[in-house]
């Protein structure tokens, strides 16, 4: 078909009733041993099943499933598939079970109707979370045998073909759910001609205005360039013939929804677009590709950046073809894609490409699978299944892999990596393993040295340099293209984030212990977990570190006969101080000098340690205070100076109290937070020598905030990151004696 003789929409054929003898001689067509008793009873019983039911045209019901057929054979699928498609319907419609699909037709046609039975319950438009679950269920359904997704899509086609007859509302979703999910599966199995197809239909459906404004530019364009594109046509038609090459030269018209999409993604108007138009040149042999490929280059310049090779490099949906760019007749940029016919075979039908049957038999699963890289992606993607993702995240991951175009990158040996548009290293490195993800710590790219977060190109070999025992940032999440990327990460995070909780509560529970004098053990912990409603001892640990189970309970889980003196009796006498006042005396006594405390207290490090740490706010602590922390749920600990007011806001809540005691690299140098508030008098240069006289001493000003308290003076409050308390005094000391500073004092928030 030249492009003048394009429709304008897609047509669904004249109402007509397949004959059973029509049934068979389209499938003996390409299967001469087909079974043609099997077609017969399967025609027969499918009509009987459905009776007068009708569809919401009007029409007999059963011209339903006998289309979804005719399709499958212009597919040329084997008799298993034709059959499922003539029965899909019968068990979710009729009363047929699935009992009686497997005693008349055996247990595999069964299990096909039943697969589809299943995937026509599911709601792919509903909201995230039931959404998430089905579409999980959907690719459940289909991984094991491919032939239920091809009479899905099949299904799927001839309900878009009708769609017109059903209420909108209904009709709505069905085509935001065949853009969103089955067009793109379409793709990804490579069926490029099915999923323009769908794509159409339910662009039509949901944007009538816009597709229609879209097929009347293209209109337009072509009327103007008919008689350029046939001139371009017929010249390469010519040279090629001269050079003795065998080929098919054809125009090809860019699809509106896929015009529409472009223009909406890149914010480019119609005019801009260049690649409206282009021709396919069909060969006989991959040799001819090549031959092709080099007449044309020099016969004409190359656009430079518009070639691609993906007869050496195949897309992951299996997809060859030479795309090249070159300066044609008439100065035209002319596009040209340059494939066999079996690769345009592949190219528009994709999986179904591959042939289900050989020498007469059916071919199992995996034998599919080794011939199509397309269904082993399925297969991979489906294994994710058992990694314990949230269905949202599943969601996420497939809908990432399904809409994004590849670049192909390769490793240091060799071994191809293909990879969504705008991926970075740090989804390469996912990508050839999740442990080389998780451990990554630099990249180079061609040899060079380039930050994680660049965008890789086709072609680009990439080294991964790794450490391990790194974790990677949480951060990265928001850098990555790849659902594997995305999901690694955030597993990654929270094992690490449940690691430091568990690390806190090993130490919390073994501390309980020691105070209630008791023996503790993993193994004692163990046989407590059904009391505690937990499977393993790092639950319990990571419980307690988040603050969700309070240390003594674990210590009556395991000893029933132990009684927590600080729950079960009064409270202290508030006039005696409390149990600030308690712990203010049992503080003095556990901070010793560092190095000396006992082993029942808790080492803080820092906030780059190993357990999940904070800082009081409105105040911090630093080396050299004593302090006390303060359990919150699930924010870790927050760390306090002893003589914080803030503390008395857990006078009442004694199990969140915790020993802990500094535990400084003194060869390592870390700030720590503090807050001092100054007093200023209000003239040139005040601020400055403040700023001057910390910097001298090697305080950072973090954060500063200024209110005016009279016309003559200034208060400032300002955030330091300081080494210890001696740096920090020192720092008030020296403003002290400035001059223009009339006050200046720590503050303990």
């Amino acid at each position: 078909m030249t492009l003048a003789e394009a429709p304008s929409r897609p047509v669904a054929p004249p109402l007509k009733i397949m004959r059973q003898y029509e049934l068979v001689d389209r499938v003996r067509s390409y299967n001469p041993q087909a079974d043609e008793d099997l077609l017969n009873r399967a025609y027969v019983y499918a009509m009987q099943a459905h009776g007068q039911q009708k569809r919401a045209s009007g029409d007999p019901f059963f011209t339903h499933p006998l289309a979804v057929a005719a399709i499958l054979t212009d597919l040329k699928l084997d008799d298993a598939t034709i059959v499922a498609a003539v029965l899909h319907d019968t068990i979710e419609d009729t009363a047929s079970t699935r009992e009686d699909i497997d005693r008349l037709f055996g247990a595999d046609i069964g299990a096909l109707v039943d697969g589809l039975t299943k995937i026509k319950k599911l709601d792919l438009v509903s909201k995230r979370a039931k959404q998430a679950e089905n579409f999980r269920k959907l690719l459940l359904a289909i991984a094991d045998d491919v032939r239920v997704l091809l009479v899905k899509l099949a299904d799927r086609l001839h309900n878009m073909r009708t769609l017109k007859f059903m209420p909108f509302n209904k009709g709505e979703r069905i085509a935001e759910e065949t853009l969103d999910i089955y067009a793109p599966l379409a793709g990804r199995m490579g069926m490029h001609g099915m999923r323009e197809e769908l794509e159409d239909l339910a662009f039509g459906y949901l944007m009538p205005d816009a597709r229609t404004a879209i097929l009347n530019r293209l209109h337009a364009m072509r009327e103007r360039l008919g008689p350029l594109i046939s001139t371009i046509e017929a010249e390469l038609q010519a040279r090629l013939g001269e050079a003795g090459l065998t080929a098919d030269v054809k125009g090809r018209e860019k699809q509106a929804y896929s015009i529409w999409r472009k223009m909406e993604q890149k914010s480019l108007a119609f005019e801009q677009l260049s690649d409206i138009f282009a021709f396919r040149v069909i060969v006989e042999t991959t040799a001819d590709c090549y031959r092709v490929l080099g007449m044309i280059h020099t016969e004409w310049p190359t656009v430079p950046g518009r070639f691609k090779d993906y007869v050496s490099t195949p897309k992951p949906n299996d997809y060859r073809s030479i795309h090249t760019t070159v300066v044609g007749p008439g100065k035209q940029r002319v596009e040209l894609q340059i494939r066999t016919r079996t690769m345009h075979s592949v190219a528009e039908n994709g999986i179904a490409a591959h042939a289900l049957y050989k020498d007469g038999r059916t071919l199992d699963m995996d034998e599919v699978a080794s011939e199509s890289h397309a269904y082993r992606w399925l297969r991979r993607t489906v294994a994710m299944l058992a990694e314990n993702e949230s269905p949202e995240e599943f969601l996420e991951h497939t809908k990432l892999e399904l809409f994004h175009d590849q670049v192909f990158c390769f490793t240091p040996k060799g071994r191809l990596i293909a990879l969504p548009q705008g991926a970075t290293p740090i989804d390469f490195a996912y990508a050839v393993h999740t442990n080389l993800g998780n451990t990554a710590v630099g990249a180079k790219v061609n040899g060079l040295a380039v930050p994680l977060v660049s965008r890789l190109k086709n072609g680009d070999e990439v080294e991964i340099a790794r450490a391990e025992g790194q974790v990677p940032p949480a951060a990265w999440e928001n850098l990555v293209m790849t659902g594997k990327a995305r999901a690694s990460i955030r597993r990654a995070t929270r094992n690490a984030v449940r690691s430091q909780y568990a690390g806190l509560g090993r130490q919390i529970v073994v501390r309980a212990f020691e105070r209630a004098g008791k023996p503790f053990g993993d193994d004692k912990l163990k046989a407590a977990l059904p009391r505690l409603a937990r499977l393993a001892v790092d639950d319990v640990m990571a419980a307690v570190g988040r603050g969700e189970m309070f240390s003594g309970d674990v210590v009556k889980a395991v000893y029933p006969d132990f009684t927590d003196e600080r729950r079960a009796g009064a409270s202290p006498d508030k006039a005696d101080g409390g149990w600030f006042g308690l712990r203010q005396a049992e503080n003095l006594q556990f901070k010793v000098p560092e190095g000396t405390g006992p082993t029942s207290t808790i080492p803080i490090r820092g906030l780059g340690g190993s357990l999940p740490v904070r800082f009081a706010p409105n105040g911090g602590a630093v080396p050299g205070d004593r302090i006390i922390g303060i359990l919150a749920p699930g924010e870790g600990i927050t760390i306090y100076p002893i003589q914080s007011p803030a503390l008395t806001a857990f006078d009442e809540q004694p199990e969140r109290w915790l020993d802990v005691r500094w535990d400084i690299d003194a060869d390592r140098k870390e700030l720590f937070p503090a807050q001092i508030a100054v007093q200023a008098v209000n003239e040139p240069g005040s601020l400055a020598a403040v700023a001057t006289a910390i910097g001298d001493l090697g305080g950072n000003i973090e954060d500063i905030r200024m209110t005016s308290r009279s016309r003559d003076f200034r208060d400032l409050v300002i955030d330091l990151g300081v080494w210890d308390l001696k740096q920090l005094n020192a720092i008030l000391s020296q403003l002290r004696a400035l001059s223009t500073v009339s006050g200046v004092e720590r503050v303990n928030g």
